[in-house]
């Protein structure tokens, strides 16, 4: 074997024994982190009502579903998008962030509208917000999507903090300053059956519809216009008795984009169970959806609305799957090369004993074509050649190989009789 061979040799071994360490290291390490850390919204809002529902679907594959508060969803995305943050997937509505290339961030799935109602007192029918000009508007906190919805859509109607007082307050107090009269209209967002909403559509107060619908979301894409319907909130008292046209913004599930895909899969299938049904605005099967495009969608949701779960976890334990994906098949590559390996050393350990014994062959070779080429030799010259033979016999003697290579050293022997023959033919000759 040459230097060359053999520095080959250690550096392969050298190089399988890193790569095997580093796997063993991540086959050692848990196959999948058990929780998820959501940034949602205020403790009685649809956010946290939403985290609520998915927390005890993902506990039946050995999940947590650690639920952080927040003032909404402005904090949520600034939360997100800190790539040193502990929060790793939140509730994030349309149209209340612009997001950026770097921000890391991508779109599980659109789950549901989440509709903006405005309540007010008064004897006039509101349907435009330009008639709230010179009142006292409550739009929301800060820190929520529903203080940044109100102030765009307040602009495009004239409205602006220069010519009306525009108070940022949380809904109860909304309710309250509009219950005491302190306030003449307020802006609220949520479903109609949260108890916030449940509250104001049985009160007193009035409830714009908007007459502007199609026109503001022409200005404003990430909205959507929905219908609430006659009698939706009591068919025996037929409230609100008429049909009430409303401006709707989409709850996104939102998630860093370094989620594992497997937990990914997991949030998508809790999303189907929460947000698969019907509801006042949509018909059964509209939510989950991929219809956004404020953030990346993510390729496992790409891959889960064509074709559902990935085929493991269909037919197997979560916990299972997860090892298989994570740990069996990241091993896949270097028991190839392992195998491989393993098959090439017998091959590379003939190789060296067969060089071991060529360097012989190759002596008794040109120790042989000097006899042929030499017919009349002396005396000195044949007691040079038999001291040569017999030297190359001895070392033959003396390689140690193991014994499946038995046959190649008595071949070898084999050859250095034959020579030994020659030699003594010639030196018959040369005394006769």
């Amino acid at each position: 074997m040459t230097p060359g061979q053999r520095r080959l040799i250690i550096v392969s071994a050298m190089l399988l024994l890193a790569a095997l360490g580093w796997a063993l290291t991540i086959v050692l390490r848990p196959a999948i982190q058990r929780t998820i850390v959501i940034t949602t919204g205020a403790d009685k809002g649809i956010y946290r009502g939403f985290a609520e529902r998915y927390a005890p679907i993902l506990k039946r594959d050995g999940i947590k579903l650690d639920i952080r508060g927040s003032s909404g969803s402005i904090e949520n995305y600034e939360r997100l998008k800190n790539p040193d943050s502990e929060y790793e997937a939140g509730f994030i509505q349309s149209g209340t962030a612009t997001p950026q290339e770097t921000d890391g961030l991508q779109t599980i799935a659109a789950v549901s509208y989440e509709p903006i109602w405005v309540f007010y007192r008064g004897e006039a029918t509101v349907d435009r917000l330009a008639q709230l000009r010179g009142k006292r508007v409550a739009i929301g906190v800060p820190g929520s999507g529903l203080l940044n919805v109100a102030r765009v859509l307040l602009t495009y109607s004239g409205i602006t903090a220069s010519n009306t007082e525009l108070l940022e307050m949380n809904a109860m107090k909304a309710y309250q300053g509009l219950e005491e009269g302190q306030l003449d209209a307020a802006f609220f967002i949520g479903r109609p059956d949260a108890e916030m909403q449940q509250t104001l559509l049985n009160s007193n107060l009035k409830l714009m519809s908007s007459a502007q619908a199609d026109a503001l979301v022409q200005k404003f894409p990430s909205l959507s216009k929905i219908v609430f319907p006659r009698a939706s909130t009591s068919i025996v008292n037929d409230l609100p008795q008429a049909d009430v046209t409303l401006l709707a913004a989409t709850a996104l599930l939102v998630s860093k984009d370094t989620l594992h895909p497997a937990l990914v899969y997991l949030l998508l299938e809790a999303a189907r169970s929460v947000h698969g049904g019907d509801d006042y605005f949509t018909p059964l099967g509209t939510f989950p959806n991929l219809n956004t495009s404020e953030f990346p969608v993510s390729d496992e949701s790409t891959r889960y609305f064509k074709s559902g779960r990935p085929f493991l976890q269909r037919y197997l334990p979560f916990w299972l799957a997860s090892f298989i994906e994570r740990r069996l098949l990241i091993l896949l590559p270097f028991m190839a090369l392992l195998l491989g390996l393993l098959q090439a050393l017998p091959r590379m350990a003939r190789a060296r004993i067969k060089n071991r014994l060529v360097v012989w062959y190759r002596e008794i070779k040109a120790l042989e074509d000097e006899i042929w080429m030499n017919t009349q030799p002396t005396p000195d010259q044949i007691a040079q050649w038999r001291d040569e033979i017999e030297n190359i016999d001895a070392h033959a003697s003396r390689i140690r190989i193991p014994e499946r290579y038995f046959e190649d050293v008595y071949a070898l022997k084999q050859a250095i009789g034959v020579v030994r023959d020659r030699i003594a033919q010639a030196a018959a000759k040369v005394k006769a």
